[in-house]
C-alpha cells in the first residue's frame, strides 16, 4: 500500500509542473567574468577603474553581454497533388451463321460481349501558416573560437493563473548586430524560438496521463 500511495504522489506531482520543457540551449543565463581589481584613484586625470573608451564598439562581444533580438518570423508552405487512372476495355464475339457443321442450328447466333474498366482518382493538399513577432533580449552565455555568440534568453510573462514562456537560443554573428545591439531572429543561425504556456487553459488542452497510457497500448 505505500509503494501505491508513493506512485500516487509522484504521478500528482509530475502533474503539477507548471514550468513547460524546453529545447533551447543550456543556461538560459550567464554571468560575465569576474574583472580584475584595478588600481586605487591616484589623482590624475584618467582613472583605470572607471575608464570608457570614447570610440569603444558596444556592441556585445563577452560571455554576460546582451542582444536585443527582433522576432520578425514568418513561415508558409503548401503541397498540393493529383492522380487519376481510368482503364476499360472491350471484347465482342459472335457467331452468326455456320453451315456443314453438326448442331449449327444451336450455334447460329450466339453472341458473345465482355468489358472491363477501372478508374481510380487521388487527391490530396496540406498548408502551414506560421507568424511570430515581437522583442526579447538575450545573453551572451558562450563565445566560440570564430568569435560567434551563443546567445539564450527567456522571458515569463503571468496574466492571472496563466503564464506565457518565450525563449530564444542561437548562434549569432557579431557582424550582424547592429549599432544599437539588435539582430533579427532571421539572421540567428540554429534558432530555437518557442512560445508555451503554462495553467488551466493549457492543463485543459492536454490530454490526461490515464488517457495517453490507454492509446498507447491500445492495438486498435
Amino acid at each position: 500500500m505505500k509503494s501505491i500511495f508513493w506512485l500516487f504522489v509522484a504521478l500528482t506531482a509530475a502533474g503539477c509542473s507548471t514550468v513547460p520543457a524546453t529545447n533551447v540551449h543550456q543556461p538560459m543565463s550567464a554571468r560575465p567574468a569576474v574583472r580584475y581589481d584595478t588600481p586605487m584613484a591616484n589623482g590624475a586625470i584618467f582613472q583605470a577603474n572607471a575608464s570608457r573608451p570614447m570610440f569603444e564598439d558596444r556592441r556585445a562581444r563577452f560571455v554576460g553581454d546582451t542582444i536585443t533580438v527582433t522576432i520578425t518570423e514568418s513561415t508558409s508552405a503548401s503541397t498540393s497533388s493529383n492522380a487519376s487512372l481510368d482503364r476499360s476495355s472491350t471484347a465482342t464475339a459472335s457467331i452468326s451463321g455456320l453451315s456443314k457443321v453438326p448442331a449449327s442450328k444451336l450455334l447460329n447466333g450466339v453472341n458473345l460481349n465482355a468489358s472491363s474498366a477501372n478508374a481510380f482518382s487521388g487527391e490530396g493538399e496540406a498548408a502551414n501558416k506560421n507568424a511570430f513577432s515581437g522583442n526579447m533580449t538575450v545573453t551572451v552565455i558562450d563565445v566560440m573560437p570564430n568569435g560567434n555568440l551563443l546567445v539564450s534568453g527567456e522571458k515569463q510573462v503571468s496574466i492571472g493563473r496563466e503564464q506565457e514562456f518565450v525563449r530564444i537560443s542561437g548562434i549569432v554573428n557579431p557582424s550582424f548586430v547592429s549599432a544599437f545591439n539588435v539582430i533579427e531572429s532571421s539572421k540567428i543561425a540554429d534558432a530555437r524560438i518557442e512560445y508555451k504556456s503554462s495553467g488551466q487553459v493549457a492543463d485543459g488542452q492536454m490530454m490526461g496521463w490515464l488517457a495517453r497510457f490507454f492509446l498507447t497500448v491500445m492495438p486498435f
